[in-house]
């Protein structure tokens, strides 16, 4: 698939972190085709997740608590920037039926979640998930 529609079919998420990434009035800056953002105000969010993160993945926009967290989770964030290539606009329904389904079975919804298995096991950070 060429660049340009894997930009595409991943676009309706990107269009969600910018949004998000301007409501919060973000510092945007591109780094090897993925727009980042972080912002006080992205931090105190990202914070109050059900899983706090450092960092957060929405299509080709990574959303940070700062400059350092999207340098420290830049590889693992990068693997699922191709996980949106792949599965586009379904990823977040997927992510999240993945979660729901791991969570009813009592099992731990992130770090089980295939999604995150993937980008953990490819990370470099020797976290297995």
């Amino acid at each position: 698939m060429s660049r340009k529609l894997v930009y595409l079919w991943a676009l309706p998420n990107t269009l969600i972190g910018i949004t998000i990434g301007l409501l919060t009035l973000g510092h945007f800056r591109i780094v090897d085709g993925v727009i980042e953002i972080h912002s006080p105000r992205l931090a105190r969010l990202l914070a109050c997740l059900l899983v706090p993160a450092a960092a957060m993945t929405l299509g080709h926009v990574v959303i940070g608590r700062n400059r350092e967290c999207l340098r420290v989770t830049r590889r693992h964030e990068r693997i699922h920037v191709a996980q949106y290539e792949r599965w586009g606009p379904f990823f977040l329904p997927a992510y999240g039926l993945a979660s729901l389904w791991l969570w009813a079975r009592g099992r731990d919804a992130y770090l089980e979640n295939p999604f995150e298995v993937e980008a953990y096991a490819n990370d470099g950070s020797g976290r297995a998930g």
